[in-house]
């Protein structure tokens, strides 16, 4: 039996509890979110690194594999080709600041193999 004072009681502990596990359901969706972000983002780099080592519009190809609203970027230094992509991961759809998400990738240049 409960006493007379404990009435209400789980109410009031679910009351509580329910704004601090949604909060968290949503920050670990949150981290799904980015982390699948990511490794589109590092597929997207690797692609345009590539890419553009090849002789191939590098931006163009980082730009089909990276998400949506991604900035992808080429740079050729030397012997080298550095690709980046950047992204903002936006949590509840885009309520609360973004998560930026970034990756980049390095491609040694092919100079036979242009087009």
């Amino acid at each position: 039996m409960s006493r007379p004072g404990d009435r209400g009681s789980v109410t009031a502990e679910l009351a509580v509890a329910l704004p601090v596990l949604v909060t968290l359901l949503l920050a670990g969706l949150t981290a799904v979110n980015a982390v699948a972000t990511k490794l589109r983002c590092v597929d997207a780099a690797r692609e345009a690194a590539r890419a553009e080592a090849r002789g191939e519009p590098g931006a163009a190809a980082g730009q089909r594999a990276a998400p949506g609203g991604a900035v992808v970027s080429v740079v050729r230094d030397g012997d080298l080709v550095r690709a980046t992509v950047r992204t903002m991961v936006r949590p509840l759809g885009g309520r609360l600041p973004g998560v930026p998400v970034e990756a980049y990738a390095v491609a040694a240049y092919e100079p036979d193999q242009a087009p």
